[in-house]
Order: C-alpha cells, then structure tokens, then sequence
C-alpha cells in the first residue's frame, strides 16, 4: 500500500517520503481494516458496524497511510454532512478537548477558562465545547493579531491576547478582576507559562496540562500559591489512556455531532493538501502559521 515512510533527516519535514511499498496491516482481535469503509471487522461488536460502511475515528499511530488497523470501540459511522476533510479534523482534536474539558477540568456553567494556543485544532474545539457548556468567560493566547481576532470573531471567545506583544497573565488578572480563571489547558509546559499558568488559576482552580512546546523543564517555582490557592495540576495524554476511558471520549464525541450538523459547532479546516504535498503541510505547522487544521487527502 501507499504511506508516508519516516527517514532519518536532519528535521521533521526532511523524515517524511510517499512510498508504495508499505506492507498493508492486518487487524488484530477488536480491531478494523480502515480505508475510509470498513474493509475488515475483527471486533466483537458486530451490531455497530458492517463490512462497507463509511467511519472515521480515533488512530493510534500510523494513520499516514491507504489503510489503518484500528480498535472497533473507536470508530464511528461518518454522518453524510461531514466531508471526508472535515471528518479528518474531528476525533483527535475534539476528543483531546473533551478530556480536557469535561474529564479533567470537570467543567461546570458559569466558570471561566483560558486556552493555550487558541488557534490550534485542539484550542479551536475546546472554545466551542467551553461556550456550549455556559461558560462565564473563555479565554485563549494565540501568536498573531489575525489569529486573536480570528478566536473572538470567528469563534465567540471573551478575548484573546497575543502572547508575543502582550503580557497574557496580566491582562486575565485584569479581565477577572484579579480573581483568575478557573480552569487553564496548556500545552506548553515549560518557559514561564507555568509559573503564570499558577498566577492566573482562580482559587480552587485547574491547569490541565496537554502538552511541552515550550520544554519540559521548569525552574525557580514557588509553589507557595499552589496550597494557598487550592490549584489542582493535572497532566494527561490520551494515547496512554485504557479503551474504556477512550471509547467513554468517543461515546461524548457522538452525543455533538447533532451539532456539527445544525452549525452550533464547527470543523475549522486551515488548509488541504495532497499527501504528496506532506511536507509543505509540515512547513506550515512548525512554522505555527494556520489556524485550525491541516488535512492531506489520499488521492
């Protein structure tokens, strides 16, 4: 089959290479064959799924490829109002958001949040899911004026502050009047994002951690507010998770896409590239320059 074959180089865009000589994978029990219908059931759950239907879901790797081994309990029938692009842009973005929402951050009507990387696909999905859940206030950083303006105008978010020309902690101090939020999702780590990410936390507060981009070291902390504010920091990934707590995500995912289909939420696609083109798609993700999701298609 063909697949994007990963090389040693000397960075990320020079690993990938489209090759045809990819052996195809063999589905283990529980899993499917994927090549946009199912081509072969091994799972149990026969009542779901049939030989011939068209499903998206959740991969766990290896998903630059014609054909994917994925487990059953993470697939869904592919509703006829959402493109093959945007079903692309939906179970991993919108999964991690609803475990950073619901599951960690335990979110409840009327708090406030803050979102990291406010454009990024994760981002895009929690602002939505955060309004949708009566939140009092969201927030989110982002790199660009464009894409601030883009996260308030476009997406509906209280305000939005550019991390390079602004100080962010200050002005959610300021927004909250001093109060805080009262649940923060980051996914940069180190650098002084988590000390601020401190700061900023309401008492009582959440900091659910996705991600390191900006290191996994973090030095000099006072830990002082942490006790006296009650801040619970909790760090997640998803791929770790059991197939019980992911197909719990992925039972959440299906209760909303009434909502993608009555225009309440919205798969923000950036960009669409032939998978020949993956490593201009990679250009454009180091380079931090979309807002919402890349997709390359299999011609």
């Amino acid at each position: 089959m063909r697949a994007i074959d990963i090389r040693g180089g000397k960075g990320p865009r020079e690993n990938l290479f489209l090759s045809s000589n990819i052996p195809k994978p063999t589905p283990k029990s529980g899993e499917a064959l994927w090549h946009r219908r199912l081509l072969a059931d091994e799972g149990t759950d026969s009542s779901r799924f049939k030989v011939g239907d068209e499903v998206f879901g959740l991969a766990y790797g290896g998903a630059y490829a014609e054909y994917v081994a994925v487990d059953v309990g993470m697939l869904m029938p592919k509703p006829a109002f959402l493109s093959w692009e945007q079903a692309a842009g939906v179970p991993e973005t919108w999964i991690t958001a609803i475990q950073a929402l619901h599951v960690v951050g335990e979110f409840q009507p009327g708090k406030a949040v803050l979102w990291h990387a406010g454009a990024s696909g994760v981002s895009i999905a929690g602002i939505q899911l955060s309004l949708d859940a009566g939140a009092g206030a969201v927030y989110a950083t982002a790199g660009t004026e464009g894409k601030c303006s883009f996260i308030t105008g476009t997406l509906g978010a209280t305000k939005a502050f550019n991390y390079k020309t602004e100080d962010w902690a200050k002005g959610i101090k300021d927004a909250t009047g001093g109060s805080g939020v009262d649940l923060v999702v980051d996914f940069i780590g180190g650098g002084d994002y988590f000390t601020k990410n401190i700061d900023v936390a309401a008492r009582d507060g959440r900091i659910a951690m996705l991600g390191m981009m900006g290191g996994g070291i973090v030095e000099n902390v006072d830990i002082r507010p942490i006790l006296f504010k009650r801040v619970r920091i909790e760090g997640t990934t998803l791929r770790s998770r059991t197939l019980e707590y992911q197909g719990k995500l992925r039972e959440k995912l299906e209760s909303y896409l009434p909502d993608f289909e009555n225009g309440k939420l919205k798969v923000v696609i950036d960009t669409v590239l032939p998978w020949d083109q993956i490593q201009k798609a990679h250009e454009i993700l180091e380079g931090n320059q979309n807002s919402g999701k890349i997709v390359c298609t299999i011609p």
